[in-house]
């Protein structure tokens, strides 16, 4: 009998499939509300991908009154957006996704992020750092479907490696996955899934 190796690797763990898209130019062009909308209606177009990858069908995408995002189906999903990129991504438990330009910013925000312990935890670069811990935190905090108050109870407990730290949260342990790529960082809320990216940046 002959034996047709499968062509599907082997994981323990479920897949998800986060989702980065490169922003028309045409969105670059616009200011404001105007440009919000539209980059929030291209991540949903990442969110599609993400889906079809899954073998998700999207239902009717809701938020609550805080602009939580609403599960359909058992299905959770996130959205991130910065000027020049969009990010999405579906899983079967609550998911947090988040994406930042890497760039210089304030000792106040410093302060603001992360306590001094945590900045102890890493000597590299320092605003890697804090975009890293920033968006991490992000993700936490949009799994949990709570907002930007609770971002000091969120501690950074350990880095892993240069892709993965460990935050605490509501006294449980949430491990996060990094993606870099042109000057930016995305951040999600790994936990138990493997993560396979998905990155279309502008040709």
């Amino acid at each position: 009998m002959e034996i047709i190796p499968n062509p599907i690797p082997y994981t323990p763990y479920p897949i998800i499939y986060p989702v980065i898209l490169a922003a028309p130019d045409k969105i670059q062009q616009l200011t404001g509300r105007k440009k919000v909308s539209f980059l929030s209606k291209h991540a949903r177009k990442a969110l599609e991908i993400s889906a079809k990858k899954s073998h998700v069908q999207l239902g009717n995408l809701k938020k609550d009154e805080k602009g939580v995002p609403l599960p359909f189906n058992g299905n959770y999903w996130s959205l991130t957006h910065k000027s020049k990129y969009v990010a999405a991504v579906i899983a079967s438990t609550p998911i947090g996704i988040d994406i930042e330009k890497i760039r210089p910013c304030s000792k106040a925000l410093f302060r603001k992020t992360a306590h001094d312990r945590e900045w102890e935890l890493s000597d590299t670069d320092s605003f890697i750092l804090f975009f890293r811990y920033w968006t991490s935190k992000e993700s936490v905090l949009k799994a949990s479907g709570t907002g930007i108050r609770d971002l000091s109870k969120c501690r950074i407990v350990g880095i892993i490696d240069n892709n993965h730290l460990i935050i605490d949260y509501r006294n449980q342990k949430w491990l996060i996955e990094h993606f870099y790529f042109d000057e930016h960082i995305v951040s999600i809320v790994k936990n138990d899934f493997h993560v396979e990216w998905t990155n279309q940046m502008r040709t």
